[in-house]
């Protein structure tokens, strides 16, 4: 019996790839094995920083809460422990959005939690 290779099968493997490769450089473009291990890598780097993303913004809305809480004569740790103590249930991201954009807003919270 003759041997029997599903090309259609491969060839479409293949043609996944190499569009996931697409506007890569040089031969990781158009090369089978350097396109594959070119796409296996960048695949990995993308599930890895989905997960640092999370972390990076969590650090960026600590930075900026700490900073307009000094401006307020309050640490970070202090405002955050005083916001937990008086019920507020105001999470990072929204506090560092009102920190940023509504300084006024801010103000008020630090006035009622002082």
């Amino acid at each position: 019996m003759p041997r029997s290779v599903n090309s259609v099968a491969s060839r479409a493997r293949r043609k996944k790839v190499f569009k996931q490769a697409k506007g890569f450089f040089g031969r990781r473009k158009n090369v089978w094995t350097v396109a594959k291990n070119a796409v296996d890598k960048a695949m990995l780097y993308a599930y890895r920083d989905r997960k640092t993303k999370k972390r990076n913004f969590r650090a960026l809305w600590i930075t900026r809460i700490n900073a307009a809480a000094r401006i307020h004569g309050m640490s970070y740790s202090q405002f955050m422990g005083k916001i937990k103590a008086n019920d507020i249930e105001l999470n990072r991201k929204v506090l560092a959005d009102l920190a940023m954009n509504h300084p006024d807003a801010f103000k008020a919270i630090v006035d009622k939690i002082k």
